[in-house]
């Protein structure tokens, strides 16, 4: 029975760190994004178009502080390149379409 409480008392502070984590509404979170400029994801846009967090975290991306995503990786289709790919959403490979997300 101890092992079953200790195994729940860490699921719950999982889900409770996950949730601390997440972008709340009305905030964004920027990333550094080389010479084409800093990348800001505000959770919102992506939320008033249906989605909820869990659609990409963690089946996308882990919920890791300082985590790396290139360009190159998604023009292979992970990371934002998985639904960002012309035919779900915009198409990361398409320059006019940089200023989406890299804001100078």
């Amino acid at each position: 029975m101890r092992i079953f409480a200790a195994i729940l008392t860490v699921l719950i502070a999982v889900v409770f760190i996950g949730s601390a984590m997440a972008v709340p509404p009305g905030k964004t979170v920027e990333y550094a994004g080389g010479g084409a400029g800093k990348v800001v994801f505000d959770g919102k846009t992506h939320a008033d178009k249906g989605l909820k967090c869990n659609d990409c975290h963690t089946k996308l991306f882990q919920m890791k502080k300082g985590a790396k995503l290139t360009m190159a990786e998604m023009k292979e289709g992970k990371n934002c390149g998985a639904c960002h790919n012309g035919t779900k959403a915009f198409n990361t490979t398409d320059k006019e379409n940089c200023a989406k997300c890299h804001k100078k």
